[in-house]
C-alpha cells in the first residue's frame, strides 16, 4: 500500500480547482430514494465539534424522514473514549456497530482492515461526488484504492494569540521558535496571571510541529514496515524545544503538564491564555464561549526553527457506513450530510473547512484573518500521522502525551523519554502485520 503524508487540504483554495457543484441529496439517482419507512438509522457523532450539533442534527433528521422515511438516532460520544467503544463495537459484530459514524481519519485504517467499514468506492463514482473531494482528505480514508467513508470536515493547527496584548506590549507575532520563546517569556513576565505559552502535555498534535519543525518523524515506512522516528536526533530537537518553554523557560507552570487541548479551550474561555497552538475552530469557539474576546484574537501559521512554517497536523473526520443491514440507507445519509447545504452549514456553524473543493473556494473568498492563516499552514505545511492501523493504537495507547510528560514532571530527560517511547511505537508497529 501507497502511503504518503497528506497534503494540504486547502490546495482548491489556491490553485482554483474546477469544482463539480454537487447538491448533495440527489447524485445521480435523479432523486430517487432508498426506501426507509419503519426503519432507524444509529448514528455516532463526536460530542463538541459543533456548539450546537443538537439543533443541526434534528434538522437533518427531518430533511432525511421526508426523503427516505427513516428516522435518525444520534448517540453522542467523546473522543477520549470513542476509539475504544468504536474496536470493542466492532469486536462484537454488526448488532453493535453503529450504521454511520464520524470516523477520525486516522482511525480509518485500523477499521477498515477489520472489514467494519463499507468500502464506498463505487457509490462515490457514481454519484458524480469524487470530482469535488478535497484530495487530500480524500485520500486520507483511501487504502489500497478503496474510499471508506466520504470526508467531512477537517481542521489543522496553528498559532492563536491575543492581538491586544501583543499590542500593548509591542510584542510581533512569532515567525522563529526563538521569537516564539522571545514572544512567551515578554508575556509571562508582562502578563503573569497568564499562561503565557502552554506546553500541554495531554495534547499530542500539540508536540507533534516541533518534531516536523526540527526536521523529525513521527515514523517512517521502509518496505511497508513502519519504524518509529521519533526518538531521531532531529525529533528530539524539536521535542526538547517544546518542552524546555515548560522546564527551563517556565512559560508554562506544571499544571499544564497533565492538560489536554479541552483544558486549554477551557482556560481561553476564562481569558487565561496568551498564546497558544489552536485550530482553525479555535477563535470561534473561544469568543462563543467568551464574547469579551471578540476582535482581541489573532492567528498565524506555526513558525519554523528558523523562518517558514513547522509542519501540523491536518486531520479531521469522514462519515462513514458500517457493514450493517442499513448500510443503503446508511450511505443515503452520509451523502446528505457530507455535500451541499449541510455539509456547508457544518462548516459554518464550526469552523472547519468542509471536504469539498467547492465550499473551500466560497470560504477563501471571504478573506477573513482569523481563517486566512490556517488555510495557508493547510496549503504550505499540513501533515498527518502514519498511515496504518498500528498508529491508532499508538494514539490510543497516549505513548507521546505519556513521553512529553514524562519530561516536563523530571521523570526523564528528553532522550530517554524519546528512546522509550520509540521502542513502545516499535513494539506496536511489529504486531501490525
Amino acid at each position: 500500500m501507497k502511503r504518503r503524508v497528506i497534503a494540504a487540504v486547502a490546495v482548491a483554495m489556491s490553485l482554483g480547482l474546477t469544482a463539480t457543484a454537487c447538491g448533495g441529496d440527489d447524485g445521480d439517482d435523479g432523486g430517487k430514494a432508498t426506501d426507509g419507512k419503519g426503519k432507524t438509522l444509529t448514528v455516532w457523532i463526536m460530542e463538541g465539534t459543533n456548539p450546537d450539533a443538537r439543533p443541526f442534527f434534528k434538522e437533518a433528521g427531518d430533511a432525511f424522514e421526508k426523503k427516505t422515511g427513516a428516522k435518525i438516532k444520534v448517540e453522542y460520544q467523546q473522543w477520549a473514549t470513542a476509539q475504544k467503544k468504536f474496536t470493542t463495537a466492532i469486536e462484537g459484530g454488526p448488532d453493535q456497530v453503529p450504521d454511520v459514524a464520524e470516523v477520525g481519519t486516522t482511525w480509518v485504517p485500523q477499521f477498515a482492515e477489520t472489514d467494519a467499514l463499507v468500502d464506498v468506492t463505487d457509490e462515490v463514482k457514481k454519484s458524480g461526488l469524487g470530482d469535488d473531494l478535497v484530495e487530500g482528505l480524500k485520500d486520507a480514508g483511501t487504502l489500497d484504492g478503496k474510499q471508506y467513508g466520504m470526508p467531512w470536515y477537517a481542521g489543522v493547527r496553528s498559532l492563536v494569540y491575543r492581538k491586544d496584548l501583543f499590542a500593548k506590549h509591542d510584542i510581533k507575532p512569532p515567525t522563529t521558535w526563538q521569537e516564539l520563546r522571545t514572544a512567551a517569556k515578554t508575556l509571562k513576565e508582562k502578563e503573569p496571571n497568564l499562561v503565557a505559552f502552554p506546553v500541554a502535555g495531554g495534547a499530542e498534535m500539540f508536540a507533534a510541529p516541533f518534531v516536523w519543525g526540527a526536521g523529525g518523524e513521527l515514523a517512517t515506512e521502509s518496505g511497508g514496515k513502519w519504524k518509529s522516528g521519533i526518538n531521531s536526533p532531529e525529533a528530539v530537537k524539536g521535542i526538547e524545544f517544546y518542552t524546555d518553554l515548560a522546564t527551563k523557560d517556565k512559560v508554562s507552570p506544571a499544571k499544564v503538564s497533565t492538560w489536554t487541548e479541552k483544558e486549554v479551550g477551557e482556560a481561553w474561555n476564562k481569558s487565561q491564555i496568551g498564546m497558544a497552538v489552536g485550530g482553525n475552530w479555535t477563535p470561534k469557539a473561544i469568543v462563543d464561549k467568551n464574547p469579551s474576546l471578540k476582535g482581541k484574537l489573532g492567528a498565524v501559521p506555526l513558525p519554523g526553527e528558523k523562518g517558514g512554517m513547522s509542519k501540523s497536523f491536518l486531520g479531521g473526520s469522514y462519515l462513514s457506513t458500517f457493514n450493517t443491514d442499513k448500510k443503503d440507507l446508511a450511505w443515503e445519509f452520509v451523502k446528505m450530510l457530507t455535500t451541499g447545504e449541510f455539509a456547508a452549514k457544518w462548516a459554518e456553524q464550526t469552523n472547519y473547512f468542509p471536504g469539498q473543493n467547492s465550499e473551500l473556494k466560497k470560504i477563501a473568498a471571504k478573506k477573513d484573518p482569523l481563517v486566512e492563516p490556517f488555510a495557508t499552514q493547510m496549503l504550505e505545511a499540513g501533515a498527518t500521522v502514519p498511515k496504518t492501523k498500528a498508529y491508532g493504537e499508538i494514539q490510543a495507547s497516549k505513548v507521546i502525551p505519556r513521553m512529553v510528560q514524562s519530561i516536563l514532571t523530571g521523570k526523564s530527560s528528553v532522550q530517554e523519554a524519546a528512546d522509550k517511547a520509540a521502542e513502545e511505537m516499535d513494539a506496536i508497529f511489529a504486531k501490525d502485520k
